[in-house]
C-alpha cells in the first residue's frame, strides 16, 4: 500500500513537471497519465470492493471506525471528478490544466495521508492475514500477469534503493525474476513520462 501511494505521488509530481515545462501533450506524458489512471483505478476498486467491506465487518458497532470507512469512500468519490477534469484538460491542452493538476495532487495526497495515518493502522489491527491475502489476491487477479508486468516496475520506478528492495523482497521469487529479466526492460521501453 505504501509503495503504491509513493508511486501515485511520484507520477503526479511528474505530471506537474510536464505541465510546467510545456510537454504535457507529448506521447510519453499521455502514456504515463493513462498508466497512472489505470493503477489508481485498480487500487481504489480493490479497496472499495475487497478491503473496506472486510474492515467494515470487523468494526461493526464501532461508530468512529465506521465513520472513518465512510470517509475513505467519500474521498474516493471526490477524486474521480478531478481525474476526469485533468484528463479532459490534458486532451484539450486547456490553460487550467496546471490548476487542475494541483487540485488533484492536493486532494489525492490528503486522501493518501488520511489512509496512511488512520485507515492502514485500523486495517492492520482488525484484518487477519487471510483477509489481507484475499485483498492482495483480488489485486493480482485484476492485474493479471500482463498487469503485473507493468505494476511491479512502475511501483519501483525511481524509488530509493531501500524502498525498492523492500517492495521487491515482498514479492514471490518468480515475480522478482520476471521483473529483473523481462518486466523492467519492457517498462523502460514504454518511456512513461520521458523527456523528448
Amino acid at each position: 500500500m505504501y509503495a503504491s501511494h509513493d508511486a501515485f505521488r511520484r507520477d503526479l509530481a511528474r505530471l506537474a513537471d510536464a505541465v510546467a515545462e510545456g510537454r504535457a501533450g507529448t506521447p510519453a506524458v499521455r502514456t504515463g497519465w493513462q498508466n497512472f489512471q489505470h493503477q489508481l483505478h485498480v487500487h481504489h476498486t480493490a479497496e472499495d470492493a475487497g478491503l473496506w467491506p472486510r474492515v467494515r465487518e470487523r468494526v461493526a458497532g464501532r461508530p468512529r471506525e465506521l465513520a472513518l470507512l465512510d470517509a475513505m469512500e467519500d474521498e474516493h468519490s471526490r477524486i474521480d471528478p478531478l481525474l476526469a477534469a485533468v484528463d479532459t484538460a490534458l486532451a484539450d491542452r486547456a490553460p487550467e490544466l496546471g490548476d487542475l493538476v494541483r487540485a488533484l495532487t492536493a486532494t489525492l495526497d490528503d486522501h493518501l495521508k488520511h489512509e496512511e495515518d488512520d485507515a492502514l493502522p485500523l486495517i492492520q489491527d482488525v484484518l487477519t492475514d487471510a483477509d489481507w491475502g484475499a485483498f492482495i489476491g483480488r489485486i493480482r487477479e485484476t492485474q493479471g500477469v500482463r498487469g503485473a508486468a507493468v505494476f511491479v516496475p512502475w511501483v519501483v520506478d525511481g524509488a530509493p534503493p531501500a524502498d525498492r528492495a523492500r517492495f521487491l523482497g515482498s514479492m514471490p521469487p518468480p515475480v522478482r525474476v520476471l521483473n529483473r529479466l523481462f518486466w523492467q526492460a519492457g517498462y523502460r521501453r514504454k518511456g512513461l513520462w520521458a523527456h523528448g
